[in-house]
């Protein structure tokens, strides 16, 4: 597993993902337990579905952190636009959850703009899902 903590511009309890468990030319799949950092938590610990998004996000940024690492260039800051077609089979995953984050690229600008499908998985089975629009800083 590739550490995501140096692909990402985050840092300490803000670095949700574990790591990239595979990385392809399009996307990549992450890996992360629900507890395992500290933001966005219920008060029983557990993760609004909603705050999947945020998983997500950051499985796009390790991509792209990866792809400018391979590229020479530093890992860039990137901000999420907006979402879309967001949906989730369930309000919220209790702690321990482990969850798969797929993201493939349905649009990549090297100047910034980009747009991803994402898919998170528990056990093989499709938790949530959504599409996200994000643009990389010079």
């Amino acid at each position: 597993m590739i550490r995501s903590e140096p692909l990402l511009p985050h840092r300490g309890p803000a670095v949700a993902l574990r790591g990239l468990k595979e990385i392809w030319d399009d996307g990549c799949l992450a890996s992360a337990t629900v507890g395992e950092f500290l933001h966005c938590l219920n008060e029983d610990g557990g993760m609004p579905a909603w705050a999947g998004l945020e998983l997500m996000a950051q499985a796009a940024s390790a991509f792209s952190g990866h792809r400018n690492t391979l590229s020479g260039r530093a890992v860039r800051v990137g901000y999420l636009l907006g979402t879309r077609s967001f949906t989730a089979a369930e309000p919220a995953f209790p702690p321990g959850t482990e969850l798969e984050i797929e993201v493939r690229v349905l649009f990549l600008d090297e100047s910034g703009p980009s747009a991803f499908r994402c898919e998170l998985r528990h056990q093989g089975r499709s938790v949530a899902s959504a599409t996200l629009k994000a643009i990389e800083a010079p």
